[in-house]
C-alpha cells in the first residue's frame, strides 16, 4: 500500500518550501519538527493555518515541509505557499478561492543588491563639510 502524496513548492526572498501533502489528521511537520516547535511565534502558527481554513480542509491533510534559507518570516511565506499550491494541485476546485485570497500569488520582492561607492543599496556616504 503506496500513499499518495501531493508536492507543492514555495518561495519567498530567498527562503524555499518543499512542501509534500498526505491524506491524514492535519499534522504539520517542518524539517522533522512539530509548527509550534519550528514557529514559537502564535501569529506566524495562524498564517500556516489560512490555506486550510480558506479551503475547509482543516484535519484532512498531513503536511511535511522541507524548508531552507531566509528567516523565520519568509521560511513561512514559503510555506504558506507551497501549502496552497499543493492544496489547489490535490483539489483543482479549490484553487479560484485561493487565488482570490491571494495565496498562490508568490512575493517577488528581493533584497535589492549593493551598490559600489555606497554603504547599502540606496544609503550614500555622510557628507562631511570639512
Amino acid at each position: 500500500m503506496s500513499k499518495t502524496y501531493t508536492w507543492g513548492l514555495g518561495r519567498r526572498k530567498t527562503s524555499v518550501a518543499r512542501v509534500r501533502l498526505s491524506p491524514g489528521t492535519g499534522q504539520i511537520l517542518i524539517n522533522e519538527r512539530k509548527s509550534d516547535a519550528y514557529f514559537p511565534i502564535e501569529r506566524l502558527q495562524k498564517l500556516l493555518s489560512v490555506p486550510f481554513s480558506v479551503t475547509e480542509s482543516a484535519g484532512k491533510y498531513d503536511v511535511a515541509v522541507n524548508a531552507t534559507g531566509g528567516g523565520v518570516v519568509s521560511q513561512v511565506g514559503a510555506v504558506v505557499l507551497g501549502i496552497s499550491r499543493a492544496l489547489a494541485k490535490a483539489d483543482p476546485n479549490t484553487e479560484a478561492n485561493l487565488r482570490k485570497h491571494g495565496l498562490l500569488t508568490r512575493d517577488s520582492r528581493m533584497v535589492e543588491r549593493k551598490k559600489y561607492g555606497l554603504h547599502k543599496a540606496r544609503r550614500g556616504t555622510q557628507f562631511s563639510k570639512r
